[in-house]
């Protein structure tokens, strides 16, 4: 299985940013879904989560800012990210879902807010 994130960039302080995971190698639509994403110097975290019905769950951080979807036909799952903060800074990674076991991780999409 190969993960390829993308869509990540510099951007300021309350601005918007789209991230996308194209997933091969396998058929994401039976899976969980989820976001993931390390800062500098810490653990890597869970950011959001979709469910292969749809059902979507998000860290308290990020909820009402960020929105998980996905494509199944496409084999590809987005992050709209709406009101970025500084803290939202890192790398951000897509996988299976919180509770899953993990596909290789990809080489994620750097994600910078500048305040």
């Amino acid at each position: 299985v190969q993960l390829v994130e993308s869509g990540g960039g510099l951007v300021q302080a309350g601005g918007s940013l789209r991230l996308s995971c194209a997933a091969s190698g396998t058929m994401i639509r039976w899976n969980a879904m989820g976001w993931y994403r390390q800062a500098a110097g810490k653990q890597r975290e869970w950011v959001a989560g979709i469910s292969a019905g749809g059902n979507t769950n998000y860290a308290d951080s990020v909820k009402g800012r960020f929105t998980i979807s996905r494509d199944d036909a496409k084999n590809t799952v987005y992050l709209q990210m709406d009101s970025l903060k500084p803290e939202d800074t890192g790398v951000y990674y897509c996988n299976r879902g919180i509770g899953d076991l993990k596909w290789k991780w990809g080489q994620g999409t750097q994600v910078t807010v500048s305040s």
